[in-house]
């Protein structure tokens, strides 16, 4: 197993995201959400969405609904 970037994303369009791929099944991992301290700057800094590389596939199959994906 071996992680991928699936994407990377607004803090709170990576959480539904995760939501989506959990709902199909898909195990993933939301890595740099809690990157920033300042006040109101978690909005500038992208997250990833981090998923097996063997779900890849599958992953982009499901978030096809996701618009700007």
């Amino acid at each position: 197993m071996a992680l991928v970037e699936l994407g990377r994303f607004d803090r709170q369009e990576a959480y539904i995201i995760q939501g989506a791929l959990e709902d199909a099944g898909i195990m993933s991992f939301v890595f740099d959400a809690g990157a920033s301290i300042a006040d109101g700057s978690y909005l500038l800094i992208p997250v990833r969405v981090m998923i097996d590389d063997e779900d890849y596939a599958a992953a982009r199959e499901t978030l096809e609904f996701v618009p700007d994906f």
